[in-house]
């Protein structure tokens, strides 16, 4: 009797701890963010810029090949150091006019992609890759720094006049890191130009795709040149209010537009490479006193939610409004960082709406280089965006005379 006391006793703890790991796997899935696609749409594979600042190239580029994709044509791999290399040449221009009064760097903005492809063409991937240099990836603080300095030593040289072969001198350099460009080339069987490309088989018009942003130090449903440093060509935007915006991005979304997604990326809640999400939680423990997080801490406990204020799985976030953008931009808050492109919606397991992101930074996390920025996130970081006017909803485009 003992001897079956004892083997029950000991199934009993069995069962306990085959329960407990089955709770203990239970509470694990709860655990950190997960995702349910709601909408998603067809684009093209995630590409690297590596170390390169040319995250406006890729997502401009990204922009243009989904929209292939939605137009039912052939799927393309575009090449996105042909769009770098004549926007540096033509940014070295406008530097050395100005007297270099100009940021002169790698960062750029989505037009500089459609309006490289307007005067110059484009070339596919296979054709023009832009590794001249040594490297399989896209390193290029070396020709950075070097571009740089030959702007600057025209500018500042002591002959006090501008020579006629500067520009030759700086394409060379261009032509030795990325190669030369190419004036015809053959794909799938027919002879091209960049121009001809361009044209007979991209066939995209590149005055259908528009900018919008959200401030209020302009006037709304004007057109306005937006004052970030990497807006070299001082190219205009399209002002709308910020409930506006969202419902521009949600309508492109919604009718299988992609939407290329300039943002600040600096933000605490931005944690793409562990979490890949990208939020505005609503307590920042870090502007708050020590009486403050004491107290937060108690009510944390008591409310037994200590997750909430963290990235470890969904919580609550700022409410976000037209005046807090417009502060966090003045002040510098938020900075024109990245560019991106949203190519879908998703809901976490609470039912808090995201939108999927596609990032250039290779297959580096647990979304294989995707991630999912929060509403509240791109309403408030969105310095602009750019898609296809026929993506904005018919009421605005009407206040916009698009």
């Amino acid at each position: 009797m003992l001897k079956l006391k004892n083997i029950l006793f000991a199934f009993a703890i069995l069962v306990s701890l085959f329960v407990s790991a089955q709770e203990q796997k239970e509470g694990e899935k709860e655990k950190g963010y997960q995702f349910t696609p709601i909408k998603e749409i067809p684009v093209t594979s995630v590409k690297d810029q590596y170390r390169s600042g040319t995250c406006w190239s890729f997502s401009g580029v990204g922009l243009l090949e989904a929209e292939l994709l939605r137009l039912g044509k052939p799927e393309v791999d575009l090449s996105e150091m042909f769009i770098v290399y004549h926007a540096y040449s033509d940014k070295a221009v406008k530097y050395v006019r100005l007297h270099g009064n100009l940021s002169f760097s790698a960062g750029g903005a989505f037009h500089d992609v459609t309006n490289v492809i307007r005067k110059y063409g484009i070339v596919p991937e296979e054709v023009y890759t832009g590794l001249n240099y040594g490297e399989e990836k896209h390193v290029h603080g070396e020709l950075d720094r070097v571009l740089l300095e030959n702007v600057k030593a025209v500018v500042e040289n002591p002959n006090k006049k501008i020579s006629t072969v500067w520009q030759e001198s700086l394409n060379n350099t261009l032509d030795n890191y990325f190669g030369e460009l190419p004036e015809k080339f053959n794909y799938k069987g027919k002879e091209y130009t960049p121009h001809s490309y361009a044209s007979e088989f991209i066939g995209l018009n590149m005055d259908d795709y528009v900018e919008i942003s959200s401030y209020t130090h302009h006037p709304f449903y004007s057109k306005f040149i937006i004052e970030v440093p990497d807006n070299w060509s001082w190219d205009e935007v399209y002002n709308v209010p910020v409930n506006e915006l969202e419902e521009i991005i949600d309508n492109a979304i919604n009718t299988g537009f992609t939407v290329a997604w300039a943002a600040d990326v600096s933000e605490k809640g931005f944690s793409t490479s562990q979490k890949g999400v990208a939020v505005v939680p609503v307590i920042d423990k870090a502007n708050m006193t020590d009486a403050e997080i004491s107290k937060w801490e108690k009510q944390k406990e008591k409310e037994k939610n200590e997750e909430l204020y963290r990235l470890s799985k969904p919580g609550m976030e700022k409410v976000i409004t037209q005046e807090i953008r417009q502060i966090d931009f003045d002040n510098h808050q938020t900075t024109d960082d990245h560019g991106m492109l949203i190519v879908g919606t998703a809901k976490d397991q609470v039912g808090n709406l995201y939108y999927k992101v596609k990032n250039s930074w290779g297959d580096y996390n647990d979304f294989g280089g995707y991630f999912y920025a929060s509403k509240p996130y791109v309403k408030y970081k969105t310095m602009s965006v750019m898609l296809h006017k026929d993506a904005i909803p018919k009421n605005i485009r009407k206040k916009l005379n698009l």
